[in-house]
């Protein structure tokens, strides 16, 4: 029961947390506008970066990773005062933030597409896996300048990466590798319209400004 009670408590601050859309967030405070009337229609980093410039990118890069980690700590400290051991409260946290991300309660549903607070919850969970996907991630979005290009390689790397990194570490845990596989394929169904936007050669590049029309299909 009070493995029960922890996760319902745990899922339930965390999608609270999760909907907290930092791109809108940013956008209505400081412009008084709605990102997801713009460029891509998106409540990502990327879309806020065109829209409105660095300074919003980093104000909603910094708070959507946050909220990653914040979900998972929380979510820990739960399950820690009710005496829940049978799993890591870390697990119900992430999942039910992105969750929250992705369908913000607060902003009629319509969120983003989850890198940043996964990104948040792995560095939490698993900081090796973590700086695997950087080390990943990070050179291919430079060197093709295309930020689609380095979250999908993330996602398709990160189930993989984490039996890698748990079998280095003396044993293979189907849980993590369970939650990785969630958390991969949520990211990649959000990136359905950009992957068809690669295959067609007209995904956009990082730092433009402008976005085609294809983009919002």
């Amino acid at each position: 029961m009070q493995t029960v009670l922890a996760s319902i408590l745990s899922a339930a601050a965390a999608y609270l947390l999760g909907s907290v859309s930092f791109a809108i967030v940013v956008s209505k405070s400081l412009y008084h506008q709605d990102v997801r009337q713009f460029g891509s229609g998106n409540a990502g980093m990327t879309n806020i970066l065109r829209t409105y410039g660095k300074k919003a990118a980093a104000l909603t890069l910094a708070g959507d990773f946050l909220k990653g980690v914040a979900a998972v700590l929380i979510s820990r400290l739960i399950f820690a005062a009710m005496g829940v051991t049978l799993f890591d409260g870390a697990y119900v946290g992430g999942l039910f933030a992105i969750l929250g991300h992705l369908y913000p309660v607060y902003f009629g549903f319509r969120g983003g597409k989850g890198i940043l607070t996964s990104i948040g919850i792995i560095a939490v969970i698993n900081p090796l896996v973590f700086l695997g996907l950087l080390i990943i991630g990070l050179p291919l979005i430079f060197l093709t300048k295309i930020v689609s290009v380095g979250s999908l390689a993330g996602a398709v790397c990160y189930p993989f990466l984490t039996l890698l990194v748990d079998f280095w570490q003396g044993g293979v845990s189907w849980l993590d590798f369970s939650f990785s596989l969630v958390i991969a394929l949520l990211v990649i169904w959000m990136h359905r319209s950009n992957i068809k936007r690669l295959l067609n050669g007209t995904e956009n590049r990082f730092g433009s400004k402008k976005t085609s029309s294809e983009e919002k299909k």
